[in-house]
């Protein structure tokens, strides 16, 4: 089965997002770091090849809403840099829904809105381990 890499930091904050919006879902796109790039917080990251993508950081989902409520295009959200998607299930089911939008790495958390209640997807709904990172994206420019 195939891993999925992810902060404990961004699933952490993924769930509380999730449990500020229910009863409603929530959606949220997500960018990968490589492995290399991140900061560990403690000691070294070990048994992660240095290219590995590790879903380390989330765009706001309401950035841009008014834009893609009127044109449907999300302006918010750089192209091409989402590696996967954060999907909340407040019914409680684990498993893929029709109306997730699938990408190559997917997160799935329900109720109650904790990191063990997070699960891993590739694009076609097929399940895959979840491995916690301890670590840090680096900072970002200070120049953008």
């Amino acid at each position: 089965m195939s891993t999925v890499h992810a902060t404990r930091g961004l699933v952490d904050v993924l769930c509380e997002l999730a449990a500020d919006a229910d009863p409603e879902s929530l959606s949220v796109r997500l960018a990968a770091t490589p492995a290399g790039d991140l900061r560990p917080l403690d000691g070294a990251l070990t048994g992660l090849e240095p290219e590995t993508p590790v879903l380390s950081d989330f765009y706001f989902p309401e950035a841009g809403d008014a834009l893609t409520n009127v044109f449907g295009v999300d302006l918010a959200t750089p192209t091409g840099q989402t590696a996967g998607r954060f999907a909340s299930h407040p019914d409680g089911n684990p498993d893929v829904a029709v109306t997730d939008d699938l990408h190559a790495q997917l997160l799935v958390a329900v109720p109650p809105w904790k990191t063990g209640n997070v699960r891993a997807y590739d694009r076609n709904g097929t399940a895959r381990d979840l491995v916690l990172v301890d670590a840090e994206p680096p900072e970002p420019d200070a120049l953008g």
